[in-house]
């Protein structure tokens, strides 16, 4: 039991999870910055196509 407790408190005490939770986090802000531009560029670039063509 009290090699259970010992293992349990060196599991909290350790820090290293929790930097591969931030990393995490920064990457999955930054696809979602990268999502999001990409779509509004495309959405614009299709309208100046569109608006090309027609005038073509």
């Amino acid at each position: 039991m009290k090699n259970i407790i010992a293992k349990a408190s060196q599991f909290i005490r350790d820090e290293d999870g929790i930097s591969a939770i931030e990393y995490a986090l920064l990457g999955s802000l930054i696809a979602l910055a990268i999502v999001g531009t990409v779509k509004t560029l495309g959405t614009t670039l299709s309208t100046i196509f569109t608006n090309i063509g027609a005038s073509i």
